[in-house]
């Protein structure tokens, strides 16, 4: 009941599967000063972890975002038909020859892809050596264990021995955990499995400002002119990240390996 007050007027009651609730979702982090600071911090390193050699640029599931404001000729794309969007795709099955892609970004969209293996081989594919893949994702701390499981709306389990969840459309689905299976729990049969990819930075961070900020999901937030305080804050608790952060900037690079 307390989730259900808190929740965004915007998108109360909305299917997140009607591209309809997609514009909502980019029209709450433009009101929200706060939030949009994250973003444009997310979006400021991503494209710093970006390669000099890195067109074309695809982004997945970019419908609540704004990185083409950055990055002009990055390609949008997103399972749903959006106005906001070049390419609508699933990441699963990604419509470019191989090794075309400079690099792929995605911002907190990874754990919502029900076969994030597929997705892997699929940008492994279609990326050249030495581009990247560039990620902003839920991560798990003893921290995270709890908002995740107890304050956020989306499902968190992990637990679970597959690389997939079960999902009843697009966006409905999710595992917030995923990233964290993937790289951490789960790293050396990810290496094992993926010689094509390198892990090369997971960087931990955003212990409280996302949950000030409200997310896209709840209606309230910190102020905008509140912003540089809390980053400070949570610049001077850096050393205790591994206990704190809710989000990693995860950053794979393309190897010259060719899967046989």
């Amino acid at each position: 009941m307390i989730l259900k007050w808190l929740t965004h007027p915007l998108i109360r009651g909305k299917d997140f599967n009607d591209p309809h609730t997609s514009i909502l979702r980019l029209q709450i982090i433009q009101e929200k000063p706060f939030l949009q600071k994250i973003y444009e911090e997310w979006y400021t390193s991503e494209i710093a972890a970006l390669p000099n050699d890195r067109e074309p640029i695809l982004e997945i599931g970019s419908g609540p975002g704004f990185l083409d404001r950055y990055l002009p000729d990055l390609i949008t794309s997103d399972i749903l038909l959006l106005p906001n969007v070049r390419l609508v795709l699933d990441g699963r099955r990604l419509p470019f020859s191989d090794q075309t892609l400079g690099s792929i970004v995605l911002t907190d969209v990874l754990h919502h892809i029900s076969r994030p293996y597929d997705f892997l081989l699929e940008a492994a594919r279609c990326v050249r050596p030495k581009g990247v893949l560039v990620m902003h994702e839920p991560w798990v701390t003893p921290w995270s264990r709890f908002i995740y499981k107890w304050l956020h709306h989306e499902p968190f389990e992990p637990n679970i021995q597959k690389w997939e969840f079960p999902t009843n459309g697009p966006l409905s689905g999710a595992n917030s955990a995923i990233p964290w299976i993937l790289f951490e729990r789960d790293k050396e049969r990810f290496e094992r499995e993926f010689p094509t990819w390198h892990i090369r930075t997971i960087q931990l961070g955003v212990p409280f400002r996302y949950i000030l900020s409200g997310g896209i999901s709840y209606w309230f937030s910190m102020p905008g002119w509140s912003f540089p305080i809390w980053r400070v804050l949570e610049q001077v608790l850096s050393p205790w990240m591994e206990s704190l952060a809710m989000f990693a900037l995860i950053v794979l690079e393309r190897t010259h390996v060719v899967r046989s």
